[in-house]
C-alpha cells in the first residue's frame, strides 16, 4: 500500500512525522527567543526609570516604565544650535541616496559582468574578488586624498559616491545573476524587441530579488549606523548617530538618555527588515524552469 503524502493548504509537504514537525518548531522558537533577548533588554533599558537602570544583576523587565528618558533625550538635542530635524535630514538622505546609489550601480555592472560577453570581465571580476580583502581603515588615506582633490570633502557626496560602489553589493549581485537568471530568457527577450536596459530591469532584476533586497538591509544599515567621518567638519552636515553619541557621552548622568537613543537607532534598520525580509524567501524568478 502506498504511503499517504501529507499536504498543507493543498501542497505536498515534506514527509516528516507531526512530532518532528513539533520538534523543530520548538527548537526554533527557544532560538529565535535567544535571539530576541538583546532587543528586548534595549528596549527595557529606555523604559526604566533611573533606579532601576543600575539594578545589579539587571533585569530583562521594569517594574515602573516612563518616558522620562525619551523626553530628556529630546531635550537635550532641542539645546543644540543645530535643529534636529537637520540631523534627521542628513541621516535619511544619506542612508537613502547612497543605498539607491548602491543597488543600481551594483546591479548593473553585475549584469554585465554576468550576462554581456565582452573582452576583460574575468580579470575585472578577478579585481572585484580581490577588493574584498581590503576593508575601509586600509583605504582611507588613499580615500581622503581622493575627497579632497575632487573637492568632496565636507560635502554629502563624500559619504554618498563610496557607498555607491561597493564590491560586497558587486560580489553578491554577480553570483545570484550567474545561478538565477537565465541566458534563454534573455535572449527570449532581446529577441521580442526589448533594449538591453528593459532585459535588465524587467527580466533580470525580479529573477535577482532576494538578492537586491538583502543587499538594501546590509547597504542601509550601515550607512544609519555611521558615526563620525573624516569627510564631515561641518555640524549641520553631521547624521543623526553622530549627534547623539555626542549629547550622550555626558557620563552616568545621561544614561537613561543613552538607552533612549540606543532604541531610536535600531528602531529604524529594524523597520527596514521587517518590511523587506519576507520577500527575501521568495522563490526564485527561474525556478522551474528547464533549458
Amino acid at each position: 500500500m502506498a504511503k499517504k503524502l501529507r499536504t498543507r493548504k493543498h501542497r505536498v509537504v515534506l514527509n516528516r512525522s507531526v512530532g518532528g514537525d513539533m520538534g523543530i518548531t520548538v527548537v526554533l522558537a527557544i532560538f529565535g527567543a535567544f535571539m530576541f533577548l538583546p532587543m528586548l533588554y534595549t528596549v527595557m533599558n529606555a523604559l526604566k526609570p533611573m533606579d532601576e537602570l543600575w539594578i545589579f544583576p539587571p533585569r530583562f523587565y521594569v517594574v515602573r516604565p516612563t518616558l522620562d528618558n525619551f523626553k530628556e533625550l529630546f531635550a537635550l538635542m532641542s539645546d543644540s544650535w543645530v535643529p534636529f530635524s537637520r540631523y534627521i535630514f542628513n541621516t535619511v538622505f544619506i542612508s537613502v541616496t547612497g543605498t539607491a546609489g548602491n543597488l543600481l550601480l551594483s546591479s548593473m555592472a553585475a549584469y554585465a559582468l554576468a550576462k554581456i560577453p565582452f573582452p576583460g570581465s574575468q580579470p575585472i571580476f578577478k579585481l572585484v574578488r580581490f577588493a574584498l580583502m581590503f576593508t575601509p581603515t586600509v583605504t582611507a588615506i588613499a580615500n581622503f586624498i581622493t575627497m579632497s582633490a575632487l573637492r568632496w570633502v565636507d560635502t554629502y557626496w563624500a559619504l554618498i559616491i563610496p557607498a555607491c560602489a561597493t564590491s560586497l553589493g558587486l560580489y553578491l549581485m554577480k553570483q545570484f545573476m550567474d545561478s538565477n537568471v537565465s541566458a534563454e530568457v534573455l535572449e527570449s527577450a532581446r529577441l521580442d524587441g526589448a533594449t538591453e536596459f528593459k532585459t535588465f530591469w524587467v527580466i533580470a532584476m525580479p529573477m535577482v530579488k532576494p538578492a537586491w533586497l538583502t543587499l538594501i538591509i546590509y547597504c542601509f544599515q550601515g550607512l544609519w549606523n555611521a558615526g563620525a567621518s573624516i569627510y564631515i567638519y561641518s555640524e549641520e552636515l553631521k547624521s543623526l548617530n553622530y549627534a547623539i553619541s555626542q549629547i550622550t557621552a555626558g557620563g552616568v548622568a545621561r544614561a537613561g538618555a543613552a538607552a533612549a537613543a540606543t532604541v531610536i537607532m535600531m528602531a529604524v534598520p529594524i523597520l527596514v527588515f521587517v518590511i523587506t525580509q519576507s520577500n527575501i524567501i521568495e522563490t526564485m524568478g527561474s525556478s522551474g524552469m528547464k533549458d
